[in-house]
């Protein structure tokens, strides 16, 4: 055995190695798990790249953030915003950054101390104000998917921290607390001030929730069956799929999936018989609600997509006690998973065409017009051209007094007054 080991140690190739045909080696079979699920996946372009815009449009917002916390002023120095490079995680200078957004930011000098400042352009303060007001237009359709989320929950109760991690993707004001969950009283009541609950749970399982506890699946089967004159058998449990180009059907895998498809179910809302299901109804009829839940969970999100880490914080009320990401990853072509970013993003495939929405509303909509004015980048246009004139004619630092008040050091000029008044009474 020594001497073999020492054969293998040396630069011969095997089929020259007299001891080659003693040597048993075991053939390993290649373990399949999420993560090799998700680096084999096929990837889907137009999701991977909307992904890498959307980076960049969090990257200004969260600027416009951290300058809108500063309380003397809305524009910050360069110098002070280099500080701020380890809470964005840019891997390039600020001042690097901000000038290929000129769109977005506006770069100039201070007139008094010389130095480089940034504040955010009147173009991109519109449109986020815009978003704001769509916001609070929608607020009727908000308090809708926070009550249809609380009807998927076991015990009809939510964790208020839970719906603040996606209070973007649920399109909720930033005080969805006082705003929301305590203005409307007759629907959500709070529970030891961090838990969320449905006023009238029992009514609205005992009819189903009326047009509260219909799945956005389930309007799809209706329009298939209507439409397309497919049977019922077919489109009962069935789920719209859209497998990505490039995808690889292998031997087995269609009649797998028609099995899956005719598959029976425990639908999102019928919340009481998830215990049973659990206990008696088999992995894969428990594994196949998981599905619906979060097929349901994306369709109740502004843009249909969500982090894959905001899901765990809702799998013990939604009864979903499964690995996610497996999970998604087993479904191709009703879920895509994208890695650009720091974290997994989910979105759901039938809601998109070509890297937007089939169908927009207007809180998604500002923020598309938010991400394409990023995207404008340095280039040039008309708008962009002028306000260049009119930057080199006006002082912006007069500007922003005129609507701040009196800057920073104005007191000084009464002061003096004063004490020249006083001087020339002594004399």
């Amino acid at each position: 055995m020594n001497l073999c080991s020492s054969f293998t140690r040396r630069s011969y190739p095997q089929s020259l190695s007299p001891f080659f045909l003693f040597i048993q080696r075991r053939w390993k079979k290649p373990t399949v798990s999420a993560q090799t699920r998700l680096e084999n996946r096929v990837r889907d372009p137009h999701f991977d790249r909307l992904m890498t815009h959307l980076k960049k449009l969090k990257l200004v917002l969260k600027i416009h953030h951290l300058l809108l916390n500063r309380k003397r002023g809305a524009f910050v120095s360069l110098q002070l915003m280099s500080r701020w490079r380890n809470i964005l995680g840019l891997n390039v200078p600020i001042g690097s950054f901000l000038h290929n957004y000129p769109h977005v930011f506006d770069v100039f000098a201070h007139p008094l101390r010389r130095n480089l400042c940034c504040r955010v352009t009147s173009k991109m303060k519109d449109l986020i104000l815009l978003e704001d007001v769509a916001v609070k237009q929608q607020e009727v359709e908000a308090v809708k998917r926070v009550r249809k989320l609380l009807m998927m929950s076991v015990n009809g109760t939510l964790r208020v921290h839970a719906l603040r991690l996606v209070r973007r993707e649920l399109g909720l004001p930033e005080d969805f607390r006082d705003s929301i969950l305590s203005k409307y009283s007759g629907d959500f009541r709070l529970v030891d001030l961090e838990v969320v609950a449905l006023v009238d749970r029992d009514d609205y399982n005992d009819d189903g929730g009326g047009e509260f506890g219909v799945a956005k699946v389930e309007t799809w089967r209706e329009k298939e069956y209507k439409e397309k004159w497919l049977s019922e058998f077919e489109t009962k449990f069935a789920f719209p799929i859209d497998f990505p180009t490039g995808f690889k059907i292998e031997r087995g895998f269609r009649e797998r999936f028609r099995n899956w498809q005719r598959l029976p179910y425990t639908k999102p809302y019928e919340t009481k018989e998830v215990v049973r299901v659990r206990s008696c109804g088999g992995i894969e009829r428990y594994e196949k609600r998981a599905v619906a839940v979060l097929h349901e969970f994306l369709s109740l999100t502004v843009e249909k997509m969500l982090e894959v880490d905001q899901l765990a914080h809702f799998r013990r009320d939604l009864a979903i006690e499964v690995n996610v990401r497996e999970l998604l990853l087993r479904h191709p072509g009703i879920f895509y998973i994208s890695t650009k970013g720091k974290t997994l993003t989910v979105f759901l495939r039938e809601a998109y065409m070509k890297g937007g929405l089939i169908e927009p509303n207007p809180v998604y909509t500002a923020r598309r017009n938010m991400l394409d004015l990023v995207l404008l980048g340095r280039r040039k246009t008309k708008q962009l051209l002028a306000c260049d004139e009119v930057k080199e004619e006006s002082n912006p630092v007069v500007d922003e007094v005129c609507e701040k008040g009196e800057r920073q050091g104005d007191w000084v000029i009464p002061f003096l007054e004063k004490c020249e008044d006083n001087r020339s009474s002594r004399l």
